[in-house]
């Protein structure tokens, strides 16, 4: 990188700081832990659907999917765009219900619905989930596209944006992280779309992004193609209508739904109203995601034919396509689509780092500590495990996640063992209302149990149907054995009857919007 590209990456990370600072400044009144975790519930829609976006779009995404859309093409974008399905069904449905009770965390919900041994086991289920997979991951992605614009080595890449990531965030909480994410969306939807059209630009031989994407169309048009035929060399990943219908659903849920790192900004929100517009405005930015990161990386693929990228190292490690691609953007823009990449990845750190002390501090250390602690010694603690975690992480990273093909899909595939249990325990819990302790732990085991067994004795299985048919075997389960066993305390089964499921005539403008435009998209890349 040139001497331009460093100014420009300097002046983001400077302002970003400076901004960070400035908007988690004290009051003259220490920081409860609803300020610090929650951001005092004061955050609009904007923020909250900016924040969502910042948050999902890391290393993991912009790494990870450009380099499916190099080897698999357009279908990879599933994950996107049933997304957008999934932002609408969480927000109209879930909602309602973390709100109206006023929930801090998930394990907090579960807690209430099914008791103290429940939530402590998916509270460490979830730290160990977040640190040593998704830290571990945006570490990891971030420092190979780093290592392969700038030369810098992996674990220095990584060093450098794990303290980035810290010195920006762990004061603030997550009002710093959620208001400063309205700039790095910014900077990030410009700057990748900047990647997306040099790399077009350079398909189409100068001739522009247009010239490029119909010349991709002709000599790749099965990397356009959303429902993949099982003779596909990458059908396991992504089975045709499966894809479509099948268990992907599930880990959207997951992930939207009762996800920490994500759900806490709509948790956040200073109403109900506000929060389902913030999520509404996340599932429109979803539609545009995968033509910031997989078009790229289906250029790509025409580029290292041409000789213009190094097409043995990307077939060899697929994850490095974007940063291959960022070589291709002149002084100045570099740094702009640069300061995009470090946009996403620190982000997603704090974002994590944030959830991880959240879960931590409110849901195992306060529970288990005398009462006489004030609000700031919570959010000390808290703090001090948003650092730790950042050390495991990077830690873990090398070890890890080093010698995977591509860490986006084998991440998908282990989070697979235990999402169905946990989209299944909160389904359950929501409208099931005799869904008891029981059944809860009956449902995590036999989802892990399920799984292993499936892949164990239906190694071919792609993991997409896996995850469906282990979610379907134990809503079963689930159900059976809350009828035979004790029934639930008064007080747990959630009460719907209070609760508005209505949603504003905006919202429901955006949302049909939505869908009419997916339909649109299924329709011309069948």
């Amino acid at each position: 990188m040139g001497s331009i590209d460093l100014a420009i990456v300097a002046v983001y990370a400077i302002g970003l700081f400076a901004i960070a600072q400035w908007v988690s400044r004290d009051s003259g009144q220490a920081k409860t832990t609803e300020d610090y975790f929650l951001a005092g519930r004061t955050l609009p829609w904007w923020a909250i659907g900016a924040s969502l976006i910042a948050a999902n779009i890391s290393a993991e995404q912009i790494i990870g999917q450009s380099g499916q859309g190099f080897v698999v093409g357009l279908a990879i974008a599933a994950y996107e765009w049933q997304a957008a399905i999934v932002l609408l069904l969480v927000a109209k449905y879930f909602l309602p219900i973390f709100l109206k009770r006023e929930i801090y965390t998930m394990p907090q919900f579960l807690q209430t619905r099914y008791g103290t041994g429940v939530k402590t086991l998916m509270s460490f289920y979830w730290i160990v989930l977040y640190t040593a997979v998704n830290l571990t991951a945006v570490l990891w992605l971030g420092g190979l596209a780093i290592e392969s614009l700038t030369g810098l080595d992996v674990t220095l890449a990584m060093l450098a944006l794990a303290a980035f990531a810290v010195v920006y965030s762990i004061y603030g909480g997550l009002k710093a992280v959620a208001l400063t994410d309205i700039i790095q969306v910014v900077i990030l939807i410009f700057g990748g779309l900047a990647i997306t059209w040099i790399a077009l630009d350079a398909v189409g031989a100068g001739n522009g992004a247009g010239a490029g994407l119909s010349r991709l169309g002709e000599e790749v048009p099965g990397h356009f193609e959303m429902i993949l035929d099982e003779s596909h060399p990458n059908y396991s990943d992504l089975p045709g209508i499966w894809t479509l219908l099948g268990g992907l659903w599930v880990l959207h849920f997951s992930y939207w739904g009762f996800n920490q790192y994500i759900i806490q900004r709509a948790l956040g929100a200073e109403s109900l109203a506000e929060a389902q517009k913030g999520l509404a405005f996340a599932a429109f930015l979803k539609l545009l995601i995968p033509l910031i990161v997989v078009i790229p990386g289906i250029a790509a693929l025409v580029l290292a034919q041409d000789g213009a990228l190094a097409y043995d190292v990307l077939n060899e490690k697929s994850d490095r396509t974007y940063g291959e691609l960022m070589k291709l953007a002149p002084e100045g823009l570099r740094g702009l689509v640069f300061a995009a990449l470090i946009a996403a990845i620190v982000s997603s750190l704090a974002s994590m780092m944030n959830s991880i002390a959240t879960i931590f501090t409110m849901d195992i250390y306060r529970q288990y500590t005398a009462g006489n602690k004030d609000e700031a010694h919570f959010v000390t603690v808290g703090r001090v495990v948003a650092f730790v975690a950042m050390l495991l992480a990077l830690v873990l990273a090398r070890p890890f996640l080093g010698g995977m093909e591509s860490a986006f899909q084998t991440i998908q595939e282990y989070t697979g063992f235990i999402a169905p249990g946990v989209v299944i325990i909160f389904l359950l819990g929501f409208f099931d209302r005799r869904a008891n302790e029981a059944s809860a732990y009956a449902v995590l085991v036999g989802s892990v149990v399920a799984s292993l067994v499936l892949k164990m004795s239906m190694p071919d299985l792609p993991f997409v149907l896996r995850i469906w048919l282990v979610f379907l075997l134990n809503v079963a389960f689930g159900v059976v054995v809350s009828r035979l066993t004790r029934a639930p305390e008064e007080a747990q089964p959630v009460v719907l009857g209070d609760i508005r499921f209505g949603t504003t005539q905006g919202f429901n403008v955006a949302s049909i919007a939505i869908c009419l435009i997916l339909v649109l998209i299924y329709v011309a890349f069948w």
